[in-house]
């Protein structure tokens, strides 16, 4: 029987483990899909997560399901915003609690959230992406009906890393808690019960971008009794801290169906002046632990009334100092007679009547006193403001009394008497005539060192004076680096930079004795406001920027200008800076011993800085100006070869780099020069030595370049010379091409070569020839210039050319040689005729013989004789004509017969 009961219990057992090993794998399914379709149901939204899991093991008798990646996005007027997302979601409840009906309700016992986003958003529609749920399709019966849902009966909850951000556009508020890590346990299925709950976090709060906390540490540590049925909350024991300043608090909070109502009271629980030194971040203030102090400091408040959406609570805040001092231990200074007595406060719950007194606040350090007194109306709608800020501090001394930023070493005296009384509408409508700013401030030797700056900023003397209207620069006057600087202006338009993120408008004059670009050239992190941190919190971006807030003209004029390894004297000119670019125009400089005037735009408004120059350069150095700059480097580096003076316009525009250099492989331009060069030095060049080499007869350094013009047009990294000719003695060279900027080449360089440089051979010929007209004989010889500039490869058809050449002189020679026979002849024939003549022949003998000679010679020399129309008796009695060329060999035959001196046979035929 034993065994049997045993035998029966074992398989019971067994199907319980057996189904509590299959019971996650068959309701998986079923739980991701229950879960989405109920929430997705409910929320006017997309509901979605990765998996679930369901564990009965783990935590048996408990159940434990989990979610992983978790979000829940908006739609419209939030389309594909994050208003919830959590990398992991566990709830904990009984195994039974699974097999409830649809209508029961599921008790929790534990809950954890694990690297949660909370995003809330209000757009300037005032519409909020959090009001996300459905309205039932059927009203409640009676409001006594039992809501079905989930209700927490939990031992313990968690929430870790979790951030939540509050945007809210309408008045320009903007809170980030970030590394919150909440933990509280407390059963809260009973209508009274007792909530512990442990809080930190980092809290981050903005005001129409101003930062009023920056990852201040939060501290709580708090017992809430929770009164369920009356929807009550009350603070019991309580403790919260701020960076390091301890606040103690008590009081209630009531939910009511319209309104909240509440009452609630905080003090710091001692009068220790440290209290005021942790309102401080901890960065700043360091350890406080070791302070010396004296006097007490204190801060206490209440919050009470009715929080609808008409009305704030009201409120009374008072922080209070008398006569204190403290003294880091490590500091040889103390900050002593320390008076604050701040009251910030609220009688009527209406949100315009809030008000900030800062009736003192003033400090002693050493001999320096400074004091603040201030008045703020209407804190929550048109903000009027007076305030009144006196005293003298010697800067260096706050590095000796107080733990001043390691990298902001501050020195000089700063003199202040300010006055100044606004409204923020007038300032918003930018009717600045309802504003009054008045008073004077003094600089002088003030020393400024920070990483941002690559040296130290040293004033010497600064003096501001503010009117109503403006605020005049007197005198502003400095070093830093290489750099001296005097200027003078004014400012058109500081409330509206300072609280409307208008331009700072203004005209200045600049003196400079020497002036370092270098100095300068420092980069900026863009950060941006909170909100945008917010929405890209690990985005930085550095680079060299020209203040988007700046409008403002400059008027300069500096004896010398360093930029990078080129040294500039006597610039003069205006530069006008709006819109993040800077515009230069009626620029003149002295430099490498010439003039340069310049005007152009650098514009920093896009994520590449950009140029567009135009540059005029009279009288400049060559071999200077090719050395010293990299852009005229690569656009003509034979130039480093001449020695002499360059005339010349050039347009260039392109992108610049970090450090404000121009970017070579983005330039385009032309260039229009004019050389007053004196000599060429092939050794500076090896172009030029191999050029040299092969046309052993030029001598380069001998060639006059003096009123050369030039052109060239560069783009995409390559630069195109404009064909242009030069000589050398009697020498003519035509040089066209191009070449990259990495130094490829590729010219031609056409040389009309005069015969007599061409070798014995060719001047032996001409000599025979003994023709004048030779002299001036040239054939074009054909250089082909490639490879690199500093290893060029130069070929020439020298050869080919002398031979055509000699060909020709032969073809003159043959042809010199034909007319001298022509000549001959002729004198011959002249000579004969008039021989005969003189012998005594009969008038119509001689003519007859004039009339063949006539006839031979023209058919000798290619005249034109009449046609012969003679016929010649043949052996068989017919007659047919006879040929020109026949007629006239007979003839020929028959005078040069008489001329050598033969006898004419007696006709007898009669």
């Amino acid at each position: 029987m034993k065994k049997k009961v045993f035998k029966i219990l074992g398989i019971v057992f067994l199907l319980l483990v057996v189904t509590l090993i299959a019971a996650p794998f068959l309701l998986k399914g079923k739980i991701e899909e229950v879960i989405k379709n109920k929430v997705n149901h409910s929320v006017d939204g997309n509901f979605d997560f990765e998996g679930a899991s369901l564990s009965l093991f783990s935590n048996f008798p408990n159940a434990k399901v989990s979610l992983e990646n978790i979000s829940l996005i908006n739609k419209e007027p939030f389309a594909g915003d994050t208003l919830f997302s959590s990398g992991e979601l566990e709830l904990e409840m009984s195994i039974k609690e699974l097999f409830k009906e649809a209508n029961e309700p599921i008790k929790v016992k534990r809950l954890i959230v694990n690297n949660a986003l909370l995003n809330i958003l209000v757009n300037k529609k005032e519409e909020t992406n959090y009001h996300i749920a459905k309205e039932s399709e059927e009203e409640e019966n009676s409001s006594s009906e039992e809501t079905v849902g989930f209700t927490f009966s939990m031992d313990s909850y968690a929430i870790t890393n979790t951030r939540i951000n509050y945007i809210d556009k309408v008045s320009g508020m903007t809170m980030v808690v970030k590394k919150m890590n909440h933990s509280g346990s407390g059963d809260l299925s009973l209508a009274a019960s007792e909530l512990n709950t442990h809080t930190d976090a980092l809290v981050s709060f903005a005001l129409d971008s101003t930062n009023y906390l920056s990852n201040n540490k939060i501290k709580l540590d708090a017992v809430i009794g929770v009164d369920l049925e009356k929807s009550k909350y009350t603070f019991l024991e309580n403790k919260a801290i701020i960076n390091q300043l301890p606040l103690v608090f008590n009081g209630f909070v009531q939910v009511n169906e319209n309104n909240q109502e509440l009452d609630i009271t905080f003090k710091t629980p001692s009068s220790d002046f440290k209290n005021f030194l942790a309102l401080i971040p901890e960065v700043y203030s360091k350890n406080i632990s070791d302070v010396q102090t004296a006097g007490d400091f204190k801060v206490e408040g209440v919050f009470n009334g009715v929080v609808d959406e008409a009305h704030i609570p009201k409120f009374n805040i008072a922080i209070a100092s008398n006569n204190a001092s403290f003294k880091y231990p490590n500091l040889p200074n103390s900050v002593n007679d320390i008076n604050i007595d701040v009251a910030i406060t609220n009688k009527t719950g209406n949100t315009e009547d809030t008000y900030v007194d800062i009736n003192k606040a003033s400090f002693r350090i050493d001999k320096d006193v400074f004091s603040v007194v201030s008045h703020i109306k209407n804190l929550m709608g048109n903000t009027q403001v007076e305030a009144h800020l006196k005293g003298i501090m010697n800067l260096g001394n706050l590095s000796k009394a107080y733990p001043v930023p390691a990298d902001l070493d501050l020195q000089g005296i700063l003199n202040a008497d300010i006055s100044t009384a606004f409204d923020m509408a007038s300032v918003e409508q930018e009717k600045y005539e309802n504003t009054k700013t008045t008073g004077t401030m003094q600089l002088k030797d003030f020393v400024y060192k920070t990483n941002e700056a690559p040296n130290p900023i040293e004033l010497q003397s600064t003096a501001i004076t503010f009117t109503p209207r403006t605020v005049t620069l007197n005198e502003l006057y400095g070093k830093t680096g290489k750099t001296d600087f005097n200027a003078t202006g004014t400012m058109d338009n500081l409330l509206g930079f300072m609280f409307n993120e208008e331009k700072l408008e203004g005209n200045f004059n600049l003196n400079s004795n020497t002036f370092a670009l270098n100095d300068f050239m420092s980069t900026e992190s863009e950060g941006g406001n909170l909100e945008t941190k917010i929405a890209e919190p690990d985005i930085t971006e550095e680079q060299i920027k020209i203040p988007s807030f700046l409008d403002c003209t400059i008027n300069a004029n500096a004896n010398t200008v360093l930029y990078d390894n080129l040294k500039l004297q006597e610039v003069k000119g205006n530069l006008k800076i709006k819109d993040e670019k800077a515009t230069l125009s009626n620029m003149t400089s002295s430099m490498l011993g010439g003039k340069v005037g310049f005007n152009g735009e650098v514009s920093t408004k896009e994520d590449t800085a950009t140029f567009n120059m135009q540059l005029a350069l009279d009288k400049l150095g060559i071999g200077e100006t090719f050395a010293s700059l990299e852009l005229f480097k690569v656009l003509a580096p034979i130039a480093s070869a001449l020695e002499g003076k360059i005339d010349s316009n050039i347009k260039i525009a392109g992108n610049l780099t970090n450090d404000f250099t121009p970017d070579l492989a983005s330039i385009s331009g032309n260039v229009l020069a004019e050389l007053l060069a004196n000599d060429i030095n092939p050794k500076k060049a090896k172009v030029l030595s191999s050029l040299s080499s092969s046309l052993n007869f030029i001598k380069l350094d001998k060639i006059d370049l003096k009123g050369l013009k030039t052109a060239l047009s560069f783009v995409n990294g390559n630069v195109k010379v404009k064909p242009f000719s030069i000589k050398y003695d009697d020498i003519k060279v035509n040089i066209a091409g191009s070449h990259t900027f990495d130094s490829n080449l590729n010219y031609t360089a056409t040389v009309d070569v005069p015969a007599k440089y061409l070798g014995s051979d060719v001047t032996n010929l001409i000599a025979k020839i003994n023709d004048d007209s030779l002299e001036d004989l040239t054939i074009p010889v054909i250089v082909n210039i490639s490879g690199l500039y500093a290893r060029p490869k130069i070929s020439t058809d020298m050869t080919s050319g002398v031979k055509n050449l000699t060909s020709k002189l032969i073809d003159i020679q043959k042809q010199k040689l034909i007319n001298q026979g022509k000549n001959k002849a002729k004198d011959l024939l002249s000579d004969v005729l008039e021989g005969n003549k003189k012998e005594g022949d009969s008038s119509q003998s001689g003519d007859k013989t004039a009339e063949n000679v006539k006839e031979v010679l023209g058919g000798i020399l290619g005249e034109n004789t009449k046609e012969d129309t003679s016929s010649v008796k043949t052996d068989s009695a017919t007659t047919i004509p006879k040929k020109e060329e026949d007629v006239i060999k007979e003839k020929a035959k028959n005078i040069l017969g008489g001329l050598l001196g033969g006898k004419k046979k007696k006709d007898t035929s009669n």
